[in-house]
């Protein structure tokens, strides 16, 4: 016969045993990939000493719905690392833990002969460390290395009402009727708030819970429930008891208690068990019955790329009403998304959350300077499935993103230092990594490597080094990559800094060679940043010839090994262009010299240039140039060669960049003289792709069309397009002959602007008299929308000064602070606005400042708009003699007009170098333009 010793000693054998198949915590805890925690701290965190680390939980929770509060017991198996005299968990502050719900026994011992082995473990004391989300429990005797104790836990605290740890919400029914539900949110390190426990990616342990909840109610959980039991003592409750979860981390714990119902899936062969479950409120489950198909296709192409079939014995996708989460809630085999969403999800939207079951849930990241990776991998696989399937992400991927990255990076200070920014930075640039190695690796390289990862590290943790090392391994295996490069050497070039490159092409035709250099891309100056010619990167150089237009073969024809410079041989002949890094493979803009740059402007203003160039790749080309001239790499005349061939172009995805580049040189250049003519351009170049559009949306037309038709609409407003005006003016008459103008704007909000900027100084009084006599009853938002474009859009000295006067002279008590502070930063938007401010600050800065000496953030804000944004000598003059003349007096905001005068001075230089050339270049182009736009001109 076994003895109770021998019994709980075979069992604490077997729970090891399969920790070790399906647990790496305790084995790699000094495993390191990229290390990003000194640049990146994406998750702040109280890490545990070590020295008792988690193997299994038994949970039991009691949630109080009607007074908002729970209890629960929380039983541990942990085991001694290294001799201890206290354990160390995780619990929030707000967790009550009492001292005499503390139990601790010993399970075995390294020492076998010791026969009290299941003997209490005595406690000296235990409390919450403060500050910190730690609980101690001090120990009365030191335990052994090896040592097996079992914890047992009792605690209570209350429901939240944020999206923290248990919280709680409500909803209307399609009865009218309110109805409460409970859902968690741990990600990433709030399942302290719950229970006391381990709470770090790294412990992926077995869970066995119990949840109480209402009869009427349901619990869905990670896992089924395998039965149900009346509540001792409470008539309307019962107790789930669900399946055993094999190992999880504590963020991958989820559930939600609430009234919801299962979705049929009607998608479902007749007799095959229903694994993926929708559950959405009563009688709006036709919003949702269509979902499946798109569930079981992502599924199946998921499972196909992971190689793997899905683990969890069944997958729950909520629709839950009224949710107050930015994202999903995304848990081991239970997602929750806002009703709202889940109504319109999108592949990309499903796909995204599901793939995280497979990386995030299954293979986990060891700690969370990896976490990037599962987002990154997350969404490349749900950008690649949403191509596949449909036409939903024709403007978002990877355009969008590529650019984000290119203006974030080209700063001289990525992000302001904003945490937030750089997490989601890291996010994007690992994405695009990815889609750089798609390419230059192969996808089947790709996913071979990720089978061989998952295969490797599921139900275990992972550092971002061992996915590059299963990327290595099998491009060497297909002979896609040198032996002398790993990917992880190339993507650490990549990933662990917050800059890119930029890569010049400079040929020499007569020997068909071209020199190929790279250095820290940057857009702002002056380009000064600190050990920039230390920055180099793995570059991998596709290239695409005039001679050979095929850009499906993205083999690179060279890896830039980290050097500055290299060569490329046998070019084509000098007649013929080159293009390199086609489709934007790798996230970095390419420069040339002139020639190359004419011969691709001239091939791209034919019929063949315009269809045998792809639309990535001539977006590129038009994005790059532009950005290269603004940044100083480039001639703006070149970069306008660039635009020739927008005349006759019809996709949208290669005018995205041109309504960007209106932007940024428009606001650069409308303090000058040459803005005129700009202006004129752009009617130019705008005028035909709107009139192909038509002016009107039109029914079931591709939403593509619908967002081209609005960019064109505005900007051609904004540059003085006459029939918008004439619409807009129209549109405003009919709302100051309305009987209640208060109660409503029944105009569109692309004509707001032309309006107040093109329109008459009544139009504008009458927009401030909608502001001023603004209902309380009606929503905010439409407010703020007026008194943006009040502020932001008018050109006339007359109609800014009267807004300036009437919110800080007369002090009128229709306008708050929050009111000053956002028509302040409109008026930076352009030459009109940000001069107008100055000379009102000049005139009147003695009272401007005693009425803002108390709110130094506004102060502060004022002088960094009216004094930070000119651009040329002109401007820095004016600027200048103001700090001479009150040089001391502008307190808080000193440091601020010292800079904005360091600033002034290199736009000026670059408006000195660029302006001549904008305008001799503009004057050339409207001597041959087909004026017939003219009469379109405001």
């Amino acid at each position: 016969m076994v003895s109770k010793k021998g019994f709980q000693l075979l069992l604490t054998l077997l729970l090891i045993f399969y920790l070790d198949l399906c647990s790496s915590a305790s084995k790699q805890r000094s495993r390191r990939g990229i290390n990003l925690s000194s640049t990146h701290s994406l998750i702040s965190d109280t890490r545990l000493p070590g020295d008792f680390i988690p193997l299994n939980y038994t949970l039991d929770i009691r949630p109080n719905l009607v007074d908002s509060s729970f209890t629960g017991k929380v039983r541990i198996i942990v085991q001694c690392n290294t001799t201890s005299d206290r354990i160390t968990l995780h619990a929030h502050h707000e967790l009550q833990i009492e001292r005499s719900d503390i139990k601790l026994n010993r399970i075995s011992d390294e020492d076998d002969s010791n026969e009290d082995d299941s003997a209490e473990v005595k406690i000296r004391r235990a409390s919450h460390t403060p500050k910190k989300p730690i609980f101690v429990i001090y120990l009365v005797d030191t335990v052994k290395n090896g040592t097996i104790l079992n914890l047992e836990i009792g605690f209570s605290g209350m429901i939240w009402d944020g999206a923290e740890g248990l919280f709680k919400g409500t909803y209307e029914d399609n009865d009218r009727t309110e109805t409460t539900y409970l859902a968690t949110m741990f990600k990433p390190n709030n399942a302290r708030r719950l229970f006391p426990c381990f709470d770090e990616p790294s412990f992926k342990v077995p869970f066995e819970v119990s949840i109480s909840r209402p009869k009427d109610y349901h619990t869905l959980f990670n896992t089924d429930a395998f039965s149900t039991e009346p509540l001792d003592g409470e008539p309307n409750m019962v107790v789930d008891h669900f399946n055993l979860i094999p190992g999880i981390s504590t963020f991958s714990l989820g559930f939600l208690i609430s009234k919801l119902i299962l979705v049929r899936d009607e998608f479902l062969p007749e007799g095959e068990e229903q694994k993926i479950k929708i559950y959405a409120q009563e009688g709006n489950e036709k919003y949702f019955v269509n979902l499946y198909e798109k569930i079981h296709i992502i599924q199946k192409d998921l499972e196909a790329f992971w190689g793997a079939e899905y683990s969890i014995c069944d997958i729950k996708i909520v629709a839950l009403p009224k949710m107050n989460t930015v994202k999903p809630i995304d848990n081991w085999g239970l997602i929750i998304f806002k009703e709202t969403e889940l109504m319109q999800a999108s592949y990309f939207t499903l796909a995204q959350e599901m793939v995280y079951q497979w990386i995030g849930h299954s293979a986990t990241p060891k700690w969370w300077n990896d976490a990037h990776i599962t987002r990154a991998v997350a969404g490349f696989l749900a950008a690649t499935i949403a191509q596949k399937y449909s036409e939903e992400f024709d403007e978002k991927w990877p355009m969008t993103v590529l650019y984000s990255l290119y203006y974030e990076f080209s700063k001289r200070y990525p992000h302001s230092r904003i945490t937030a920014m750089k997490q989601e930075s890291i996010c994007s640039k690992t994405e695009m990594f990815l889609r750089m190695t798609n390419y230059t690796l192969g996808f089947d390289t790709l996913k071979k490597a990720f089978q061989n990862f998952y295969e490797d590290r599921r139900c275990r943790t992972f550092t971002s080094e061992d996915i590059w090392n299963a990327m290595t391994i099998q491009a060497h295996r297909d002979q896609v990559l040198d032996k002398a490069l790993t990917v992880n050497d190339i993507a650490d070039s990549w990933i662990s800094k917050d800059r890119l490159p930029v890569v010049t092409i400079d040929r020499n035709y007569d020997k068909r060679e071209a020199k190929v250099s790279q250095k820290l891309y940057l857009r702002e100056r002056p380009h000064d940043v600190p050990e920039q010619d230390k920055m180099l990167w793995y570059i991998p150089l596709v290239i695409v010839t005039e001679d050979n237009l095929d850009f499906t073969d993205t083999t690179p024809r060279h890896w830039m090994k980290k050097t500055r410079e290299a060569m490329l041989k046998n070019l084509p002949e000098a007649s013929k262009f080159i293009i390199v890094n086609p489709e934007e493979i790798g996230p970095f803009p390419v420069n040339y010299d002139v020639t190359n740059w004419n011969l691709l402007a001239k091939f791209l203003q034919t019929e063949a240039g315009r269809t045998s160039v792809p639309v990535f790749t001539k977006a590129k080309l038009l994005h790059d140039a532009w950005n290269l001239a603004y940044g100083g790499y480039l001639s703006f005349a070149t970069a306008f060669n660039m635009t020739l061939f927008m005349r006759d172009e019809k996709d949208h995805l290669v005018w995205n960049p041109v309504f960007t580049m209106i932007d940024h040189i428009g606001r650069h250049i409308d303090s000058s003289a040459v803005h005129n003519k700009f202006e004129n351009y752009v009617r130019i170049l705008l005028t035909p792709e709107y009139e192909r559009l038509g002016s009107v949306d039109q029914p079931g037309e591709e939403h593509w069309k619908e967002n081209l038709r609005s960019l064109s609409k505005t900007f051609l407003c904004r540059a003085g397009y006459r029939p918008c005006i004439e619409r807009a003016q129209e549109a405003f008459a009919e709302w100051r002959s309305a009987s209640d103008p208060d109660a409503d704007t029944p105009v569109d909000n692309q004509y707001i602007c032309p309006v107040f900027k093109w329109g008459t100084q009544e139009e504008w009084e009458f927009g401030l008299e909608r502001v001023i006599n603004y209902p309380t009853d009606r929503t905010r938002s439409g407010r703020t929308y007026l008194l943006k474009n009040l502020a932001g859009c008018p050109v006339q000295a007359e109609k800014i000064e009267r807004l300036l006067n009437i919110t800080i002279l007369e002090y009128n008590e229709n306008f708050t602070d929050n009111d000053i502070s956002l028509i302040i930063r409109m008026l930076s938007g352009g030459s009109s606005g940000y001069t107008n401010l100055f000379n009102f600050l000049s005139k009147n800065f003695d009272y401007i400042k005693l009425r803002f000496q108390s709110n130094t953030d506004l102060w502060d804000n004022l002088i960094s708009t009216s004094t930070g944004v000119f651009t040329t000598q002109e401007g820095y003059d004016m600027v200048s003699a103001l700090y001479v003349k009150r040089q001391g007096e502008f307190g808080s905001a000193e440091h601020i007009i010292e800079k904005s005068l360091k600033n002034i001075k290199e736009e000026a230089k670059w408006s000195d170098e660029n302006l001549p050339v904008i305008e001799k270049w503009l004057d050339d182009y409207l001597k041959t333009a087909n004026t017939s736009a003219d009469k379109f001109m405001g």
